[in-house]
């Protein structure tokens, strides 16, 4: 069974930066899109940015261009969001999420078979 496990995750003011981490157990010979997505309280999960193991083309969706950074160690097996000038209204579980189907790599939930339990992630104002 593949595990993913979040970390990185705490409690910044507003402006501050965090690097949230995916440690990936999946091991297939093949390319696989990785994504990040977020949940607040009350509110569905959206996504940030996804991208394919191994490729230096990351999609951002809305929520995460500008100041979101999505890369990843494919030696170590893990995947990076690196999160700046953070805003109280990006609080939320951040979780990453493993899509081994193949196809276009971007950030529609239905798409992935894998998740984490996910990092909180608070931003006082």
């Amino acid at each position: 069974q593949a595990e993913l496990v979040e970390s990185g995750g705490g409690s910044v003011q507003a402006g501050g930066s965090l690097k949230l981490s995916c440690l990936s157990s999946i091991k297939t010979a093949s390319s696989y899109c990785m994504a990040w997505f977020r949940q607040a309280p009350g509110k569905q999960r959206e996504g940030v940015a996804a991208i394919y193991t191994g490729s230096n083309n990351p999609y951002y969706a809305s929520s995460g261009k500008g100041r979101f950074t999505i890369s990843q160690d494919n030696d170590e097996n893990t995947l990076y969001l690196q999160m700046n000038s953070l805003k109280p209204e990006e609080a939320a579980v951040y979780y990453c999420a493993a899509d081994l189907n193949g196809g276009y790599c971007y950030t529609d939930p239905s798409n992935f078979d894998y998740w984490g339990r996910g990092t909180q992630v608070t931003v006082s104002s």
